[in-house]
């Protein structure tokens, strides 16, 4: 029995992850020895994350929720490694699996590899040059001690095999969250403020800021959302915003007739949202690849990204962070002349099926 340990530690974790167990499910039911143990570290609390979230993306819960929540960048990296070093020497494995870039995907990787367990990546070789990020760290960090990698693009690739990794150890697969967009975008459902605010197709942004250079600088805060409000006409902005960040805009005394602060949506309900939107503006580098997919217009505030194919072959603009950069690119959204996605190779829902297939060739530990 090929055993494969899977971590997950934030929601979109799990949206990563949910098409790979499909596909081991899958792969066991055709008779493949293979089998998956699912570990949340519990890295973010999330009151969305209930059953309903996994009965959604249609995954079992977790076989154990390790709750290393809060504290600082070290303690909680010290608290996830801690907490999952008993939870692998008890329960074995042969591949310990690791997706995306936060703390838990770094933390878990190094007890695998201090447990002689092999790694594998998801999201290998994904850089955005910035070291101020923690999610840039934790790359870095976890591409070192990586061995085999699944990749989403041809620039990922190129860092890895820049930076010493081997041919053999490199799969260019795709994006495990376009698999479980693709499949769930039948079930998306229309959010309750669709009609509270009457909202029409087209017709309106959705907008979400999440770093802290952009929600946690006052004057920033303010500056970006009073170029946004002057530049985008009667279009109503819709924005949910984390509870913490909704205490700012109280404070800074930010309202505007068209601005709608809401709390953060359900997986189904936000893209669905962002599904019938003239436009995003966010500094999330997921909602620009799920944007580009779905040929929603984008522009992401911020001065890197760690996804260039969103630029070069879907729907996303690099604006940056001064807020003046921003109306221009707002001129050109409601010109109607915004590019169109170009198609990114393999970002086609195959990917967790290529994830799997690579995984049954792999040797035991």
């Amino acid at each position: 029995m090929y055993k494969i340990t899977i971590i997950a530690g934030a929601r979109p974790n799990f949206m990563k992850i949910a098409p790979i167990i499909h596909e081991i499910e899958k792969a066991k039911q055709e008779g493949n020895d293979i089998d998956f143990r699912l570990v949340h570290t519990g890295q973010h609390y999330d009151k969305n994350m209930s059953g309903d979230f996994f009965e959604q993306l249609q995954i079992p819960e977790p076989h154990v929720n390790l709750e290393c929540s809060g504290g600082t960048q070290a303690e909680q990296t010290a608290n996830i490694m801690v907490a999952f070093e008993k939870d692998l020497m008890k329960n074995p494995s042969d591949l310990v699996l690791v997706v995306g870039d936060v703390t838990s995907t770094m933390a878990c990787a190094l007890v695998a590899q201090k447990l002689h367990t092999k790694v594998a990546h998801v999201e290998g070789g994904i850089r955005s040059n910035d070291w101020t990020m923690p999610e840039e760290i934790n790359r870095l960090v976890t591409d070192s001690i990586t061995n085999y990698f699944f990749t989403t693009s041809d620039t990922a690739n190129d860092y890895l095999k820049k930076s010493g990794v081997k041919d053999h150890q490199i799969f260019f697969v795709g994006n495990t969250m376009i698999d479980t967009l693709l499949k769930q975008m039948p079930n998306f459902k229309k959010p309750f403020v669709w009609n509270e605010l009457s909202l029409k197709p087209k017709e309106y942004i959705v907008m979400t800021l999440h770093r802290p250079a952009n929600v946690d600088e006052e004057n920033q805060l303010k500056s970006m959302i009073d170029e946004i409000m002057l530049n985008t006409k009667d279009a109503a902005i819709v924005f949910p915003v984390h509870p913490r960040t909704a205490k700012i805009l109280e404070k800074l005394n930010i309202k505007h007739d068209r601005l709608h602060t809401i709390a953060p949506l359900s997986y189904l309900e936000f893209n669905c949202l962002v599904q019938n939107a003239k436009a995003v503006i966010t500094d999330s580098g997921g909602i620009t690849e799920e944007a580009s997919i779905m040929n929603v217009p984008c522009m992401t505030l911020r001065d890197n990204t760690e996804r260039p194919e969103t630029i070069t072959l879907g729907t996303n603009e690099l604006v940056g962070t001064n807020p003046k950069n921003i109306k221009p690119y707002l001129e050109k959204l409601f010109s109607g002349t915004w590019k169109q996605n170009q198609g990114i190779p393999l970002w086609d829902g195959k990917t967790s099926n290529r994830i799997v297939k690579a995984m049954l060739g792999f040797p035991k530990s």
